[in-house]
């Protein structure tokens, strides 16, 4: 299984009382496959992400990404992984101003020791073409595809999105989301989408729902619907 999560548990003290940001929660979601994680805010979303990209570690669980044992590394080692196994895309782009797209790019293909083909990822997600604008010569959905074209060219085996639509309006969304779905497909990539929006979840393999911290339901779609055709 690529990603095996086992119990785990994130808990914070208000006060005399303790709060749950997850509580005991259990997932497995096999390679290639794109997952989309639902629930309200402070559901227990994004303390999952951070978990999955080693961004923070659990209080009790047991966590394994692509065969590695992410539970209980250094702080060295947590740095180790999310360099060499994952890609995050969040909310807001985080893109350099004074850097052109491709430039911006470039950043993180000099980190890795097996960057993507830069042009094979510019054509995929359509961003040939804007490659010398900076930042604010480019759209919302623009920034957020450079983004994506970011977090990968390091040819991550994990893919981790963070409300990745939330700034953008429908055709925008549409239009991020189609080119996610195009890098699952045509990388192999594994994504997981981290999400409030109930439409979005028509476009993956693996459903999971997430309240108070806890799964309360994960299941597959037998008709995945495209995510050109997605009502947002």
């Amino acid at each position: 299984m690529f990603i095996d999560l086992k119990k785990a548990v994130k808990k914070y003290s208000d006060g005399d009382e303790t709060v749950f940001a997850l509580d005991h929660a259990s997932f497995e979601l096999e390679e290639g496959k794109l997952c989309v994680i639902l629930g309200p805010s402070g559901s227990g979303k994004s303390t999952l992400l951070n978990m999955l990209g080693g961004l923070d570690t659990m209080d009790e669980g047991e966590l394994t990404v692509a065969g590695r044992r992410v539970t209980g590394l250094s702080v060295d080692k947590r740095t180790d992984y999310r360099r060499e196994d994952v890609g995050f895309v969040f909310q807001f782009y985080n893109l350099i101003p004074d850097l052109t797209a491709e430039e911006n790019i470039e950043v993180v293909a000099d980190l890795t020791k097996t960057p993507l083909d830069m042009e094979a990822v510019l054509t995929a997600l359509d961003i040939a073409k804007y490659r010398r604008r900076f930042p604010k010569e480019l759209s919302g959905g623009q920034q957020q595809r450079v983004a994506i074209a970011r977090a990968m060219i390091k040819n991550p085996k994990l893919l981790l999105c963070d409300e990745l639509t939330g700034a953008l309006d429908t055709r925008s969304s549409r239009s991020v989301l189609k080119f996610v779905e195009c890098v699952n497909r045509q990388f192999g990539t594994t994504v997981v989408i981290i999400t409030h929006n109930e439409a979005i979840s028509g476009m993956a393999d693996c459903v999971i729902r997430l309240k108070d911290g806890q799964i309360f339901e994960t299941y597959k779609n037998e008709r995945k619907i495209p995510a050109e055709d997605l009502v947002l």
